[in-house]
């Protein structure tokens, strides 16, 4: 402790506590003071011009990540401008300190520019402070003893040491290569989605795949360049896998479910389905994990893709797009039959979604305790507009051509009898 003691002390007294360190101790503190100034008087003015011009959004978002570097560019000519006074006044002079904080200046503001074009805050701010890290460093010649004070703490594994040097190393790697292939993946699934030739489902596929490529790639890229030996997982590897299969069956199975059926496209995205439960609607996405349905209420249901592979599952734009729809109603017993299968007929291709390629039919199909029972088949072809809608129009259809016609629907007919007691 003494010997530390005396060290520091010594230090501090030949490197800090001088009278030409003190000097570029004054010129830093008056150019901080020069900055604050500046500041308080311009920049809340620069906002607001922003902020009241028309520029597009995106330029005035740029503007406004550029307004940022306000403060260190004011700081960094400030501190310039003085040091060149006083080097002109005291020429002997060293200034070390002031020439190293304009460096470390200077590079966070090219820095920062740089890395403008990179849309993610968070990823943004992270490699900027690493980047700007090592420069600090650098430019110091501090860098060599901080690796080698992290390379330092760490453990030996056979012949393989991991020390925190390669771990932050790793990680670093991991997290550029990572984001630049979701970069090129999101860049990959707009040219896939412009593709005039492929189907919805296909084009699914493809940006899953390239997607999947593209991390895997990244990952592996990142633990090799950091200097992490694969083979050392292969144990561990194949434990942690065994583990994460029992726990995670349900989610691979999900996974395989769904590029299942965008192989054998027998649902796609934009297709209409009607599930065993009830469930119908259009298919909005087809995830990893599950299909997003969203219903005529809105309603939006995850469903697992293990189910769609598994459950029945009605396709309705499976094929040919046009549908049959049917209606059920029942007439009184006094009226013509004849007559009303052709009402019903004319009335059913009144609605304009009703294919007129299609005939619509109209058969009898019971005699009922009150009615004769009909049933009404027609054709539409954009089931994704809903199903009971139209429903609807066709049955105020026959409404109206029954009211018309002196075609009346019977009420249930009931009889009873009241017996005295005695």
């Amino acid at each position: 402790l003494e010997l530390l003691w005396s060290s520091g002390t010594l230090w501090l007294l030949e490197a800090v506590l001088n009278a030409n360190t003190l000097h570029q101790i004054i010129i830093l503190i008056s150019a901080l003071f020069f900055t604050y100034v500046v500041k308080k008087l311009f920049k809340a003015k620069i906002r607001s011009k922003i902020e009241k011009s028309s520029m597009p959004f995106r330029y005035k978002r740029m503007a406004f990540q550029v307004l940022k570097l306000f403060t260190p560019l004011i700081a960094l000519n400030a501190l310039f401008f003085i040091t060149e006074i006083t080097k002109s006044s005291v020429p002997e002079a060293s200034f070390w300190l002031t020439t190293g904080v304009a460096k470390v200046l200077f590079a966070w503001v090219v820095i920062r520019l740089m890395l403008q074009l990179i849309n993610n805050h968070m990823v943004r701010n992270i490699m900027a402070f690493t980047i700007w890290s090592v420069a600090a460093l650098s430019i110091f010649g501090l860098l060599g003893e901080t690796v080698a004070l992290l390379d330092s703490i760490g453990f030996t594994f056979g012949e393989f040491n991991l020390s925190l040097f390669i771990v932050l190393k790793g990680a670093f790697y991991l997290f550029v290569l990572i984001y630049f292939s979701l970069f090129l993946s999101g860049i990959a699934d707009r040219q896939i989605a412009r593709s005039t030739t492929l189907t919805r489902a296909t084009k699914v596929l493809f940006s899953k795949i390239v997607r999947i490529l593209l991390v895997g790639v990244a990952l592996i890229l990142g633990l090799t360049s950091s200097g992490i030996d694969l083979s050392l997982f292969a144990v561990f590897g194949g434990a942690i896998g065994l583990g994460v299969g029992f726990g995670l069956q349900r989610g691979v199975s999900n996974l395989f479910s769904g590029m299942m059926l965008l192989l054998d496209r027998s649902i796609e995205p934009g297709d209409v389905i009607e599930l065993e439960g009830g469930t119908f609607g259009w298919v909005e996405k087809m995830g990893g994990r599950y299909t997003e349905i969203v219903t005529r209420d809105n309603k939006t249901f995850l469903i697992p893709n293990e189910e769609l592979v598994t459950q029945r599952v009605v396709n309705w734009s499976h094929g040919d797009s046009a549908i049959r729809v049917n209606i059920d109603f029942g007439v009184h017993y006094n009226s013509d039959i004849h007559k009303v299968i052709e009402v019903a007929k004319q009335a059913a291709v009144k609605p304009e979604r009703v294919l007129d390629s299609h005939d619509p039919v109209c058969w009898i199909t019971e005699f009922g305790d009150s009615s004769v029972n009909f049933t009404l088949r027609f054709w539409i072809d954009d089931a994704h507009n809903g199903i009971t809608n139209v429903k609807g129009e066709v049955f105020l259809a026959l409404w109206d051509a029954f009211k018309e016609n002196d075609i009346q629907i019977p009420y249930p007919h009931r009889e009873v009898y009241m017996h005295t007691v005695q």
